[in-house]
């Protein structure tokens, strides 16, 4: 099993990415799946999630209205718009699935597989 995000890149402040997690040896749409994101010298946070129970979707407050996640059901690919980036959302991001699809979507421990993460860079 494997989960590959990609779309990852340097952009200026204000400027838009799309970051895609593909799976491999599993059929991502029965998971939940969450984005997290670790900076240098931090912990890894959670940025966003999707249910596969209810399909609702959640987002850290930092990224509350700049980013979106969705999802191509005919391609079960997972995707994290990310929109008006700030300097501060310079991180390297992963994409995660939980096969329990637990209400502690936030947590990193409640997942069962992870990418290797995209690194985004964003300038001031």
């Amino acid at each position: 099993v494997q989960l590959q995000a990609s779309g990852g890149g340097f952009v200026q402040a204000g400027g838009s990415l799309r970051l895609s997690c593909a799976p491999s040896g599993l059929t991502l749409g029965l998971y939940t799946v969450g984005w997290f994101r670790q900076a240098p010298g931090k912990e890894r946070e959670f940025v966003s999630a999707r249910s596969a129970t209810n399909g609702r979707t959640y987002y850290a407050e930092s990224v509350k209205g700049r980013f979106t996640i969705s999802r191509a059901n005919d391609k079960d690919i997972e995707y994290l718009e990310m929109n008006n980036l700030k300097p501060e959302d310079t991180a390297v991001y992963y994409c995660a699935a939980d096969r329990s699809s637990s209400a502690d979507y936030y947590v990193p421990a409640r997942y069962d597989y992870w990418g290797r993460g995209t690194q985004v860079t964003v300038s001031s």
